[in-house]
């Protein structure tokens, strides 16, 4: 057997099954074989579809170093009503997987377990995912391995079922994966979180009201995995009994795509609070909970998309400050680049306010002297610093640089948006890149839920001759006649990962929070280029939201346009994981851009 290979065992989930692995290693002829099932560390996969043909899964993951031991207190664990054993093992169709590997050991097979769970809850035909928490591993002898280890495992088990273990590549691009709290997290990252968590303990234990953690970082710096991985932590201590949610945590986040993608992971690895509705947009929180009752903590991502005056059903005055009369500690993940509009506009004095107190606030007991964290580490652009300090550049200093050399990062001009609309329809088709997707500033009109009074069967982006439906209008389940379970996945994917949206374009409305592969911006008239610098003009934006003035706390009205406008440039051109392909409408800035192009063929683009 070639050492780096896995052994694989699959057998039925029940005491038939455990007998047949012990005939098995009996007779098994291979002593590598079975000294790596019975001797080494194992990982093993409890599965059962809820159909002969596959269905939906439930799944349990689990590490031993007694494979034969373990199993059979998981099948004396199975006589236990309410256990999740009872409704897995002895059932129809239900099967356990064995693994072992020769280079096994305590540390890799937690991190080997910990991935699994990672994956597996991302899996569109895995329903529920029954352990109860992860084990994530620091650094140890082999841990260089560990990665291709687990890719190797992987393949091997796509190879016994497809449908359970597909592709890795999709499983990657999904939105719940990124935003999986399975994630292994960097050595800053882990420091961060046992500090925060260290302070969010000792609130609690001090009845503390009102407590502020302040976690700032642009986007792509891993701020949405240490919110979730914090999350899923606090979430799954119980009491007691082992069962009941020792603490009422809230996780709330003011988007509709970053919401669903939280509420399908707590669905999926049956995440519990001390309260049923605990993931929510903070306008039903502050509704539901205010001068009502308190909670332990709430977890708020994308914080600076909290609304900071009143707007519909939500009265108040700033969401945070009623959050906080809630909550004993709330934990915000801030960008100040990432406000979009006037609703959620904080004013600088306010965030230096906010930083001030983190800063200032200490805990005794945990000897922490800050509760603000900086996030600096880019984990979503494979670039190199070149090509990062580009699109900083481009976005904060409002000036072009020569487009540098990256073997990892693409950035590509173009002359003609039909061009960028067929290299990422041509991105769009490799399965390596597939979630490459059509991006535009919001310079078009448009109006949910109404149709253009110019006779377009959708709102478009239009350029000259050329123009493609935009914002998620194209209704593909009615149209193409879907099926319930067909319509029930479309409804588990993010907009960018739907394959019918290759033929929209989205926006910070569709695409804030999430990546992609490639990137195609389309930047609209509000972003031109003037005598040597790049000029934002809120004239030509179509989104009021941002181009509305805004009522200040002296009574004065101020526009913040070109701010908002510039920040949703940011957002667009910060998506592509890969690249980021970019079409300008304004003559002078198309020009500039090509000319920043290291190499510019006769049809202008790279």
């Amino acid at each position: 057997m070639p050492t780096d290979s896995a052994v694989i065992y699959q057998i039925p989930d029940g005491d038939s099954g455990l007998k047949l692995l012990e005939d098995q290693m009996s007779q098994c002829t291979s002593d590598t074989e079975r000294e790596l099932l019975l001797k080494y560390p194992t990982v093993y996969i409890h599965n059962r579809p809820d159909r002969p043909d596959g269905g939906m899964y439930e799944v349990y993951i689990g590490e031993t170093n007694d494979i034969i031991q373990r199993t059979k207190q998981h099948f004396e664990s199975a006589r236990e009503q309410g256990s999740w054993q009872s409704s897995m093992i002895n059932q129809e169709n239900a099967r356990l997987y064995i693994i072992g590997h020769p280079h096994f050991n305590k540390s890799l097979t937690l991190d080997i377990e910990n991935r699994l769970m990672l994956y597996m809850s991302s899996v569109p035909s895995v329903r529920h995912i029954r352990n109860l928490r992860g084990n994530e591993q620091g650094e140890y002898y082999t841990s260089d391995e560990f990665i291709s280890i687990f890719n190797t495992i992987w393949d091997q088990l796509q190879a016994k079922d497809d449908r359970l273990f597909p592709n890795r590549t999709l499983i990657e691009e999904a939105a719940i994966f990124k935003a999986s709290p399975f994630h292994k997290l960097t050595e800053n990252q882990r420091q961060d979180k046992a500090q925060i968590l260290a302070i969010i303990h000792d609130a609690l234990q001090n009845n503390a009201m009102g407590q502020l953690v302040f976690v700032e970082g642009e986007a792509g710096t891993g701020k949405t995995v240490l919110n979730s991985s914090m999350f899923y932590d606090l979430c799954t201590e119980t009491k007691g009994d082992g069962r009941t949610p020792k603490y009422n945590c809230h996780l709330l986040v003011n988007h509709d795509e970053q919401l669903t993608v939280y509420q399908q992971i707590a669905a999926k690895i049956d995440l519990h609070s001390a309260e049923d509705k605990f993931i929510s947009k903070p306008t039903s929180f502050i509704n539901t909970h205010l001068g009502k009752r308190t909670v332990d903590v709430a977890f708020i991502d994308e914080a600076h998309l909290l609304w900071t005056q009143g707007k519909q059903s939500y009265r108040g005055k700033d969401q945070l400050t009623d959050i906080r009369r809630i909550a004993r500690v709330t934990v915000i993940m801030f960008d100040p680049d990432q406000q979009l509009h006037t609703q959620d506009y904080w004013a600088p004095d306010i965030v230096r306010r906010l930083r001030d107190e983190a800063m200032h606030q200490q805990s005794l007991k945990t000897r922490v002297r800050s509760y603000y964290f900086r996030m600096t580490n880019q984990f979503r652009i494979r670039g190199n610093q070149e090509t990062i300090n580009w699109i900083h550049d481009f976005v904060n200093r409002q000036v072009i640089r020569r487009i540098p050399a990256d073997d990892h990062y693409e950035i590509k001009i173009f002359d003609d948006p039909a061009r960028l609309d067929a290299a990422i329809r041509e991105k769009a088709a490799d399965e390596k890149t597939r979630l490459s997707r059509m991006l535009a500033t919001f310079d078009w009109p448009y109006i949910d839920k109404k149709k253009p009074a110019n006779g377009d069967r959708y709102w478009n982006v239009t350029v000259g001759n050329w123009k493609k439906a935009w914002n998620k209008q194209i209704d593909f389940a009615a149209e193409h006649h879907l099926t319930r379970e067909q319509q029930r996945k479309l409804k588990t994917q993010s907009w960018a990962e739907q394959e019918y949206t290759i033929e929209e374009i989205g926006s910070t409305f569709t695409i804030q929070g999430s990546d992609l592969n490639y990137a195609g911006v389309i930047l609209g008239p509000s972003v031109t280029f003037r005598n040597g610098r790049i000029v934002i003009d809120p004239t030509k934006s179509e989104d009021h939201k941002a181009t509305n003035q805004r009522t200040l706390e002296n009574g004065e009205k101020k526009s913040f346009g070109e701010q908002f406008i510039r920040n949703e440039v940011n957002i667009l051109m910060t998506r592509g994981v890969d690249g980021l392909y970019i079409y300008a409408v304004d003559d002078e800035l198309r020009k500039a851009l090509l000319q920043a192009s290291s190499r510019i063929n006769k049809t202008g683009n790279n």
